[in-house]
């Protein structure tokens, strides 16, 4: 059984984990400008690895553009790049200890049965699994033979709250069981679910800090569940504030906002980026520092808690 928690004096080693489902944008740049300069003021080491196991909703011709646009800000990684796709003997071996130790079940559940049972959470539409074949086979062998469905696991949630330590917010609390139930770590399709990746990812890598945006909070209450089915370490968790626009809506892939890889093509001068991720941390270096001219003196902990606002005053400062 491994460590409950990570060392608080070992040294700082964070991750920068894009995933390929399209293009990097400026809130990306302000989390792995953050991440990097947490590690690197503290002496520390940081990863890259590419985050590719969506086999849905990931693109292969955007890896490359992934660690170009992060190269570009001037951010570098110690070791090769890392791409999850390219070994999943972790991620399997991880689901047969889970198997073994009774702590995950087969499941042979569609989404649409799920959807016919359950309402969905409050909050993001994820439904909530209700349990459905939680002691019902033996194993995935069973499944299939009494079923002829492929199986995916879930991980087996016992019901009431569970704390999670954020270093920005405190102490908060959730309770898994209430809010989405049994949830999967190996789909249906064999693919593997992001929350066990990036468990036995973090673990893999050595990784003490998570450094990113606040709208994965919830995801920490799932993987310390599973660094606890697998005898990991949890790391320390910072969830940054989001960047939104001048809206008051948050930058996302999907809507389309503009793309690191467009700034760098404009002949956009990466420093002046990093000048307003600067800004939005409440750092003033001049209007076009390089990564180490943000390094002394730097702490997370001082971060603004309100969300960063990117205006277009903002993006026309980064034009030529």
């Amino acid at each position: 059984m491994g460590p409950q928690a990570s060392d608080r004096t070992s040294p700082v080693v964070t991750r920068l984990a894009p995933s390929p489902t399209g293009l990097l944008h400026l809130g990306h740049a302000r989390s792995f400008a953050l991440a990097w300069l947490h590690a690197r003021s503290r002496g520390g080491r940081v990863v890259l690895r590419v985050e590719d196991l969506d086999r849905e909703r990931c693109k292969p011709q955007l890896v490359d553009a992934c660690v170009r646009d992060i190269a570009w800000l001037g951010l570098d990684w110690d070791g090769e790049p890392r791409v999850q796709s390219h070994s999943l003997e972790p991620y399997d071996r991880a689901c047969r200890e889970l198997l073994s130790n009774a702590r995950a079940y087969a499941c042979t559940c569609t989404r649409a049965e799920i959807a016919a049972l359950s309402a969905p959470h409050a909050d993001d539409g994820e439904q909530r699994y209700p349990g459905t074949c939680r002691g019902r086979f033996a194993s995935p062998d069973a499944a299939r033979a009494s079923t002829g469905r492929e199986s995916g696991l879930r991980l087996a949630v016992e019901p009431g709250p569970l704390a999670v330590r954020d270093e920005l917010r405190g102490e908060c609390t959730f309770d898994v069981a209430a809010e989405v139930g049994d949830f999967l770590v190996r789909r249906r399709d064999g693919a593997i679910a992001y929350q066990l990746a990036v468990v036995v990812d973090d673990a893999l890598d050595g990784v003490t800090d998570v450094v990113r945006g606040d709208d994965l909070l919830p995801s920490a209450a799932r993987q310390v569940l599973l660094q606890r089915a697998l005898g990991l370490p949890t790391p320390r968790y910072w969830h940054l504030p989001l960047v939104t626009d001048e809206h008051g809506a948050r930058l996302s892939k999907r809507r389309g906002d503009i793309g690191l890889s467009q700034l760098r093509e404009r002949g956009v001068d990466p420093r002046t980026v990093l000048a307003w991720v600067a800004r939005s941390a409440g750092l003033e270096r001049g209007p076009r520092p390089t990564p180490a001219d943000l390094l002394p003196g730097f702490d997370l902990r001082a971060l603004p808690r309100a969300a960063a606002r990117l205006s277009p005053a903002d993006l026309a400062g980064m034009l030529p």
